[in-house]
């Protein structure tokens, strides 16, 4: 066709339009799922629009009145459907629009079986581990709190925030909590209060509802808009027995809004009589240790050494002067005991001393080199030899040797 047209001979539109229209005519039909926004007729015609549950996308669908009845139950604005679509081309308004042929509603069970199938997603994925959660700082300088306007859950958390701690201060934002803008909302409300600098935790709060009502709360794009966020999330959706996805991926859980304001504050009264208790510990242990240490203290003072220090010297003193005379006599005695064996040894030598026997009238007689003579014929005649007296010495010269019998 591109080839058949030129600036010198283009196409009119109506051959464009027509060539447009039969080429979305070969399409055929397609299953498509989708919410339900913008519901309304005339005629015998129903007019919607169908919007993606997950991206930013619609497309305006015509449905005859007779297709719309037969669904059961009749779809309503804000339904989850399925729908049998056939795309038409309307050459004379040049627009776009998908004509309905057959109509199901999304059943419980079916959407229970989806949000079972993304919850698997999410814990294979490690996006609901407990080591990926952090822990809510003790006192948050500011909330954020995303949450419905002017809704029950906004009032919960607010009240019961400030009446735990008046000072808590929040940056509300505003949302659609259901229906087909509510997840678009809750993230770009997400986003803008994660960039905040000065919001330290982030709650999202809703009332309770039906499994349809809080199923933007299951959405894919929203729970991984929260595991990636900077800042601690608090999920506060429903009643304690419903479970939205955002539950797993939130920092915290808190059954209900109320419940989420006891968790992100402390009580004012709890911190304060804490505060009691701890100063009341303290002041004990302190006390405690001062009069354990005084009673030490009179204790050790008590002692002799201490409660008479010169008493303690006159008794040292005592002990040396005990220990000096003992000493004194142990050495008096050891000297009169050698003093004895000395002179028992002087009077055994004196009884055994040669000079005894020459007391008692013997001689000693020996030869010029002091060599002394044992026997008689060891001596020749004409020899000299030297007596040896107790009181002297007396030389000798041997005239004859003479020989006594033995025994003579």
């Amino acid at each position: 066709m591109a080839a058949k047209s030129s600036p010198e001979q283009p196409l009119p539109i109506r051959s464009v339009l027509q060539m447009v229209a039969q080429w979305i005519g070969k399409l055929g039909t397609v299953w498509a799922e989708g919410q339900i926004t913008e519901l309304s007729s005339r005629g015998g015609t129903v007019f919607l629009t169908l919007r993606d549950p997950v991206a930013n996308v619609s497309a305006r669908v015509t449905c005859p009145r007779n297709v719309y009845e037969t669904a059961v139950p009749r779809p309503v604005d804000g339904a989850r459907v399925v729908v049998l679509v056939k795309p038409d081309f309307w050459v004379n308004r040049g627009s776009f629009a998908f004509t309905a042929l057959e109509i199901r509603p999304v059943g419980i069970g079916e959407l229970l079986a989806r949000l079972e199938r993304l919850r698997q997603i999410i814990v294979a994925e490690g996006l609901a581990n407990a080591d990926r959660k952090r822990r809510l700082p003790f006192l948050p300088g500011t909330i954020g709190l995303i949450c419905g306007r002017d809704s029950a859950a906004e009032r919960d958390v607010l009240e019961n925030a400030r009446r735990r701690w008046p000072a808590v201060r929040f940056k509300v934002e505003a949302v659609a909590v259901q229906g087909p803008y509510a997840v678009a909302e809750v993230t770009e409300a997400l986003h803008k209060l994660d960039a905040d600098r000065e919001v330290d935790v982030i709650v999202i709060a809703r009332g309770g509802g039906s499994l349809e009502d809080l199923l933007p709360f299951s959405d894919e794009s929203l729970v991984r808009a929260v595991s990636a966020c900077r800042t601690p999330v608090v999920s506060a959706i429903g009643h304690e027995q419903d479970n939205p996805l955002l539950d797993l991926v939130a920092d915290l859980r808190a059954s209900t809004p109320t419940d989420a304001a006891k968790k992100i504050v402390p009580d004012v009264g709890e911190q304060m009589a804490l505060i009691r208790q701890l100063r009341d510990r303290g002041r004990r242990v302190v006390v405690g240790g001062l009069d354990r240490e005084a009673t030490w203290l009179a204790a050790v003072r008590s002692r002799p050494s201490l409660a008479d220090p010169v008493r303690e010297i006159e008794r040292r003193a005592e002990q040396v002067d005990g220990l000096r005379d003992r000493a004194r006599r142990c050495l008096g005695s050891s000297l009169d005991r050698a003093e004895d064996s000395l002179e028992h040894l002087r009077a055994r030598l004196v009884a055994l001393s040669p000079a005894a026997t020459l007391d008692r009238g013997y001689a000693i007689v020996q030869f010029p080199s002091g060599e002394v003579v044992r026997q008689a014929a060891d001596v020749s005649g004409g020899e000299e030899l030297s007596l040896r007296f107790s009181d002297g010495r007396v030389g000798v010269t041997v005239s004859k040797p003479g020989f006594d019998e033995p025994g003579s």
